[in-house]
């Protein structure tokens, strides 16, 4: 588009200015599954000591997802649960979510942003920690399945020898979760500002 606002203080905006911006974001808005994929090779070659990278590991959960009939909005949360870890190191679950947010259902968000500690039941004892943290949210009604997530996908993905699906598999299903958002406090108005 070429053209910016002209305020230098968000107060001296005018509906020009506004118009301008909302056009801007909504063609920035229509790349994210391109900027979700740059950041998701980032986890390449990144092992943290694992028996597989954290690009393996994020394509082997979502492959096991998508083998095992779950729907697109699921893998997807499947294949981006770790995407935090390069910059959330002690939240990496946060990082996530909030991706996911305004893009997928109340469940699979819960899912997301608790799987953090749900997958600790595998691990947690080892670090003098405990293992049964997920037990404060056993009354939730998504706790059964977020236990199902990490024991059948997450904790299952670090098998080299697993036969896992490329990225480039996946990103048609990002672009089509990603196309258009179910809850943000933006969503009229950017669908009003969206070009024909």
């Amino acid at each position: 588009m070429n053209a910016n606002a002209r305020f230098t203080h968000m107060q001296d905006g005018t509906q020009e200015d506004w118009a301008i911006i909302a056009a801007d974001f909504s063609a920035y808005a229509r790349q994210l599954p391109n900027r979700i994929v740059a950041h998701l090779k980032l986890l390449e070659g990144d092992f943290g000591g694992f028996p597989v990278d954290r690009l393996t590991h994020s394509l082997q959960t979502a492959t096991r997802a998508w083998r095992d009939g779950r729907d697109e909005e699921y893998v997807v949360c499947a294949l981006l649960h770790d995407i935090g870890d390069t910059l959330g190191s002690y939240n990496h679950p946060d990082i996530a979510a909030a991706i996911l947010k305004p893009f997928v259902s109340a469940a699979n968000l819960w899912m997301v942003e608790k799987h953090g500690i749900f997958q600790g039941y595998y691990f947690f004892h080892h670090l003098g920690m405990d293992r049964h943290l997920r037990e404060q949210f056993s009354a939730h009604a998504q706790y059964q399945a977020t236990i199902e997530f990490c024991a059948k996908y997450d904790a299952a993905a670090f098998d080299p020898a697993y036969e896992t699906l490329p990225l480039s598999f996946f990103e048609p299903m990002m672009e089509r979760l990603f196309a258009q958002p179910k809850n943000s406090i933006y969503k009229a108005a950017m669908q009003e500002h969206a070009p024909a």
